[in-house]
């Protein structure tokens, strides 16, 4: 048995979502207004201080990390040739029957 969501109280069988209250709790309120485009040089500084948090992996990370995509790939590849010739097989020996 399913347990209620909240602890004492039992889900209705006829019970309809509360769409009105929610409705009325969305209000259309005025666009906010825009804010200044930045400078080209400060959007400059921006993108610089952005660009020093960015944490670039190691080349032993990243020689690993492609060792293991390699293998993957080769064992994604062995894994569908051998699904593919089994499901060959079987093809050839349904249609067999038929002949």
């Amino acid at each position: 048995m399913a347990k209620a969501k909240t602890p004492g109280k039992r889900p209705q069988a006829n019970a309809k979502p509360q769409v009105a209250a929610a409705a009325a709790a969305i209000t259309v309120d005025s666009p906010e207004p825009k804010k200044p485009r930045p400078s080209i040089t400060q959007f400059y500084q921006q993108v610089m201080a952005e660009a020093r948090k960015i944490v670039w992996p190691s080349r032993k990370e990243t020689w690993i990390t492609s060792v293991m995509v390699f293998i993957m790939v080769v064992v994604a590849s062995i894994f569908f040739w051998i699904v593919d010739t089994g499901l060959g097989f079987l093809f050839r020996w349904i249609i067999g029957l038929g002949s």
